[in-house]
């Protein structure tokens, strides 16, 4: 019999399986006149969604992870449908921790189903990294051919305002966009190993570490491409073709990178408020 945890490790070689967090959000919403409204809300496990009046237009949806952040094995998976004609912006109730794992990476996975003439802004708050953390990540989209898609995703490698330093650990996050069955755009980022090697190589992030992934997919994208170069100046770039408008920012630290991703989504949603939550 083990006394503890750390006489198990030093006779096997192996860590112990540990308590791990898990959840599932499904959700579905339609258009009733001029309103959108929610058809399917299931959640179990440690994810949540709540539903927080608003008085603009469309729906908002905060996702909560109750179990306080992630760690290697935890499982995630969001699925949301909208129908014709429906608008809705999904956000979370704070930043996403990713904390050390023991050898698994935490799995968060998203299907996301928008309908025609409906409009989705996906746009959960920051993810941080700590030192020796693993995540896998994934994004998965099908949109109708008249959809509109918005969706940001920002990373931090550690708080520089707590003096933390991402060495080592995984990270793999992965986007998959597709309209009407057909493949429209395919992103994937990866960092394993040294990270602070890598993030310190002038070809990519040059010392940096924060970053933001921005796409906006819609008929009306290459209209926003200049106006979003003028905001990000020079903290990241921008590139429109096809329908499809993509940026990235690149920022010292996470105060920075909201400093031009904020003003970046204003341009992107024709200037509406960001979700209350997105507040400093």
């Amino acid at each position: 019999m083990y006394v503890d945890d750390a006489d198990r490790i030093a006779s096997t070689g192996t860590p112990p399986r540990m308590q791990r967090a898990s959840g599932r959000v499904r959700l579905a919403f339609r258009q009733t006149g001029t309103t959108t409204t929610p058809d399917v809300l299931f959640q179990e496990g440690s994810a949540k969604a709540r539903l927080p009046r608003t008085f603009g237009e469309g729906q908002q949806v905060v996702l909560i992870n109750t179990a306080g952040g992630l760690a290697g094995g935890d499982q995630f998976l969001t699925e949301i449908e909208l129908g014709e004609g429906a608008e809705l912006t999904v956000t979370t109730q704070a930043c996403e921790r990713v904390y050390r794992s023991l050898g698994e990476a935490a799995e968060v996975n998203a299907v996301l189903k928008v309908g025609q003439a409906a409009r989705l802004a996906w746009l959960p708050q920051e993810t941080i990294l700590f030192d020796a953390s693993r995540l896998k990540r994934r994004l998965d989209v099908e949109l109708a051919p008249d959809a509109t898609f918005l969706a940001a995703e920002a990373l931090l490698f550690g708080r520089s305002a707590m003096g933390e330093t991402v060495r080592g650990g995984a990270f793999h996050d992965r986007w998959r966009i597709r309209r009407d069955g057909s493949l429209l755009f395919a992103d994937d980022v990866r960092f394993e190993g040294d990270i602070a090697g890598q993030l310190a190589r002038p070809a990519v992030l040059a010392g940096n570490r924060a970053i933001a992934t921005v796409l906006y997919v819609g008929a009306n994208a290459e209209n926003f491409l200049d106006p979003v170069r003028y905001v990000i100046h020079d903290a990241g770039g921008a590139s429109c073709w096809g329908g499809k408008l993509l940026i990235r920012i690149a920022a010292p630290d996470g105060l920075a990178l909201r400093s031009t991703l904020i003003p970046a989504l204003s341009v992107l949603t024709n200037g509406r408020p960001l979700p209350k939550l997105w507040q400093l």
